[in-house]
């Protein structure tokens, strides 16, 4: 089980690397397959075409949380372990996912009849929020008014708000930067 989700995983990381140094449609799938180094028939077992690597992208965004969760410094108030996974989430987009794939990508999930995966409660990404939401609320870090779920929903909407407005804005600011500003706001909210 484990080789066929890094086969999965190597053909993600090969294309969206791809994607981000040539543009999405001048890569081919052979390109992805040989920069992967996989196979053809791996790439076809996993995708339909590359039209299906758009929705990837989440799995993307979860190995990146889960590289940050081995280094995430267990003392951290659930404010900062927010504010640092949205930081470190947000210069990887910056650095590595272009704006065009990005709004594509959004747009693929408004308009498709299968799987949303950006909301895909199952994913690392929300596990590991609840996990930190869960401690943060054990501390009494958070607002006792505010359940666990409704602050998952909260913080997701928030950061997929940004991510879109940064696409419509076609990148002309640092959402690195930007949401380090406004993200202290409003967690502010949320917080006790």
């Amino acid at each position: 089980m484990a080789k066929k989700s890094n086969t999965k995983g190597k053909i993600i990381s090969a294309a969206w690397q791809l994607f981000y140094k040539q543009g999405y449609d001048e890569t081919t799938i052979d390109e992805i397959v040989e920069e992967s180094g996989t196979s053809k028939g791996s790439f076809y077992h996993y995708f339909e075409g590359k039209d299906s690597l758009l929705s990837s992208l989440s799995y993307l965004f979860d190995e990146k949380y889960e590289e940050l969760s081995k280094t995430m410094d267990p003392d951290m108030t659930c404010e900062e372990k927010l504010i640092y996974l949205n930081q470190e989430l947000f210069i990887m987009v910056e650095n590595r996912i272009s704006i065009d794939l990005l709004a594509k990508c959004y747009s693929s999930q408004l308009v498709t009849a299968s799987e949303r995966h950006l909301l895909d409660q199952s994913r690392t990404y929300y596990k590991f929020l609840r996990q930190i939401i869960i401690e943060g609320q054990q501390k009494g870090e958070l607002n006792p008014n505010v359940t666990v779920n409704e602050v998952i929903k909260a913080y997701a909407l928030f950061e997929r708000g940004l991510l879109y407005d940064w696409c419509v804005c076609n990148g002309d600011y640092s959402l690195y930067q930007y949401s380090g500003k406004i993200l202290p706001m409003f967690l502010k909210g949320l917080l006790k």
